[in-house]
């Protein structure tokens, strides 16, 4: 059987899966407590719920389109990977649907994309630095993933850490003291 042939919608227990990983692992870095934290995570798990049913359960365009597209092109697999991509079906376009023009368009589309976020990425830090600086004075933290989860996951944003994680903040004013300190040692 060819690659492309095989079912690439109607994989239900991968879109629980994922989506459940996903939910999961936005849970323990979110721990909502008040009711509006509840609502967005909720709209946020929906979101991933959503998104999971389109990458591999059934997309709502074929979904919507099916009953037209079954009668208009019966030979059409509509669970198979090279299914997916209907703007090529419908315009009578013949072959392997991921070297289309069209295809071919949207991927320097992502790829503008992304270099259009990292060009932008500069300009809001330099943004942020001086917001910074006018308001708190000269500590902005770099925009650092990283920095972010040793902040607020690693046992940050706790008033006290043990000596190993203080050793990793960058700057005092980050509220964290070691452990000794607390207790007025």
């Amino acid at each position: 059987m060819n690659p492309q042939d095989a079912p690439a919608y109607g994989l239900w227990p991968l879109v629980l899966i994922n989506a459940a990983v996903f939910i999961f692992f936005a849970f323990s870095f979110t721990k909502p407590r008040t009711a509006r934290d509840w609502r967005s995570f909720g709209v946020f798990a929906a979101f991933l719920v959503a998104l999971f049913t389109e990458m591999y359960g059934f997309p709502l365009t074929i979904f919507v389109l099916s009953g037209w597209l079954g009668s208009s092109f019966p030979g059409l697999d509509l669970l198979s990977h090279n299914g997916g991509p209907i703007l090529q079906t419908l315009i009578g376009g013949k072959g392997d649907p991921h070297f289309s023009p069209i295809h071919l368009v949207s991927n320097v589309f992502i790829a503008g994309g992304f270099i259009l976020i990292g060009a932008a990425w500069d300009v809001l830090y330099k943004a942020q630095r001086a917001h910074q600086l006018a308001t708190t004075g000269p500590y902005v933290p770099a925009p650092s993933p990283i920095r972010w989860v040793r902040r607020h996951y690693a046992g940050l944003p706790h008033p006290v850490a043990d000596d190993h994680h203080a050793n990793h903040v960058p700057d005092p004013r980050d509220h964290v003291r070691p452990a000794g300190a607390a207790r007025g040692t």
